[in-house]
């Protein structure tokens, strides 16, 4: 018998992982958690949090109360706290996943059964807006962009958990209640101010003040606040303040903070910025 017959099959590809978690300043979020896993399987454990997921890559397989479940790419998975579950990949390639964990009191205990009941769900606009989500949350400074989305996830969560009685709906008109708002970020350009906080200083449910501000100037209350900040910014620039500076002095988290919104909204850098101003012939 030829030598090469006799050989050993060549072993099975060890696990891999490749883990980034962090957690973030942004109230109701416990943990971001990203992942790429491959071989590795997870045994039945629970959370104390509700725990959001997404798959970018691959595909997740998952028992959740005796039954089985799965992750596509288009869905978004739910899983309550305190409710036993694990997880294997159900491609040879892995999966590469990303998860919040949201604290225990953001939904509700009341949605639990429903959760269990419906894990996995089918909604486009849930999956890019739990998307927009991580990616704010990626991002040091943008906290009020990343508070804002999440509001709107949880009124999207709790209306497919409790279709009869939270349902999508349209925002009534409130301009009164947007002007309130916009008041309060623009004597706050600096400091900035927490969604939570804004919604208690005008008595509004915080979801219904997004809606309301967006509706009544076609743009989002953390995108107007960056806006009035980069114009402060491009201000202090003029003035001849260096960039560092200016970040700090126009509420901004830090230079590459100041540098991403800037270019974003100017089209330039702030160290380019007024380089080369003054009048022709000045």
């Amino acid at each position: 018998m030829a030598a090469q017959d006799l050989a050993a099959p060549e072993p099975a590809a060890r696990p891999t992982a490749d883990v980034r978690a962090w957690r973030p300043r942004v109230p109701g979020v416990v943990e971001v958690f990203h992942a790429r896993f491959t071989g590795y399987a997870y045994p039945m454990h629970v959370h104390e949090a509700w725990t959001l997921l997404i798959v970018d890559d691959g595909a997740v397989r998952y028992d959740l109360d005796r039954h089985e479940h799965g992750t596509p790419h288009d869905t978004v998975s739910l899983l309550p706290p305190h409710v036993p579950h694990n997880g294997s990949p159900a491609t040879p390639q892995g999966f590469r996943k990303r998860v919040l964990y949201l604290d225990a009191g953001v939904l509700g205990e009341d949605l639990v059964g429903a959760a269990v009941d419906a894990p996995d769900l089918r909604d486009p606009v849930l999956r890019r807006r739990v998307g927009q989500l991580h990616s704010a949350l990626a991002r040091s400074g943008d906290e009020l962009e990343a508070d804002s989305r999440l509001t709107l996830i949880g009124e999207r969560l709790r209306a497919h958990l409790r279709p009869r009685r939270s349902s999508p709906s349209l925002t009534r008109p409130d301009p009164a209640l947007a002007r309130r708002l916009r008041d309060l970020l623009d004597e706050r350009v600096v400091t900035g101010l927490a969604l939570d906080e804004a919604a208690g200083l005008v008595q509004a449910h915080p979801a219904h003040l997004v809606r309301a501000f967006s509706s009544a100037y076609g743009i989002a209350p953390h995108q107007y606040l960056t806006a009035r900040r980069v114009d402060l910014a491009r201000r202090l620039l003029l003035d001849g303040l260096p960039p560092g500076e200016v970040a700090a002095a126009s509420g901004f988290y830090d230079q590459a903070h100041l540098t991403r919104h800037f270019r974003k909204l100017v089209g330039v850098t702030p160290g380019r910025y007024g380089r080369r101003g003054g009048p022709v012939g000045a």
